[in-house]
């Protein structure tokens, strides 16, 4: 499993994201709610940051076993941060993802497969253009299986030489997700005509529907 993994890997290009000149006018900055835990305790959560959500987004929407997926911010202090906060690069927060899946459809261990796929874990604080420590590479645990996990199949991956330089996600302690403006959820279905969708998203979409062709959502 791990071998095959590590093939898909080599076979993919890997495209960053600049989502930065995209974004619309906010007329003030607004709080947000705190993401609620799954009702069903069948279901669990995962919070991963992999550079633009909304590219991290449209990939785990179509992958078998994830209930929902939300756009936000985790990692720093600042409470209730804006996206305006987070572009500044000073609140400590990364763009992340969070996302409810049922670990009898999709175990976890399948979940970091296809994050590691589908984002560079090798650049630090960036990916492709979006520079900063808001789009850094990281996975906020929820609890010790996904840290042992997380941290098993970062070893495999550097003594495998999987990328051409050393993994840099940071494998970090979840603490609070603050849910991003409406404008950021569902971002990609609900504007595939525009061009940074039909461009760069689009683009990695199909990827993970080639690659993954066994795991999407019926």
């Amino acid at each position: 499993m791990m071998k095959s993994f590590f093939t898909i890997l080599s076979l993919l290009f890997l495209a960053g994201c600049n989502h930065a000149q995209n974004q619309p006018q906010l007329a003030e900055n607004k709080p947000f709610k705190k993401a609620e835990k799954p009702m069903n305790k069948n279901l669990e959560v995962a919070t991963l940051g992999g550079g633009c959500y909304w590219c991290m987004e449209a990939v785990f929407q179509r992958l078998d076993g994830v209930e929902k997926v939300e756009s936000g911010f985790s990692g720093g202090k600042e409470k209730n941060p804006s996206y305006r906060d987070v572009c500044t690069g000073t609140t400590g927060h990364a763009e992340v993802i969070h996302i409810t899946f049922d670990p009898s459809k999709v175990p976890f261990s399948e979940i970091l497969k296809v994050f590691f796929t589908m984002h560079d874990p090798t650049t630090l604080n960036q990916q492709g253009n979006d520079v900063g420590t808001q789009y850094r590479s990281v996975v906020f645990y929820h609890n010790d299986a996904q840290k042992k996990a997380a941290e098993e199949i970062i070893s495999e991956l550097n003594k495998a030489h999987a990328y051409p330089s050393p993994i840099v996600t940071e494998v970090t302690q979840f603490d609070k997700f603050y849910k991003a403006e409406d404008y950021h959820q569902n971002y990609y279905n609900n504007n595939k005509s525009q061009g940074y969708c039909a461009y760069v998203i689009q683009p990695k979409i199909e990827k993970f529907e080639k690659v993954f062709k066994d795991r999407l959502k019926k």
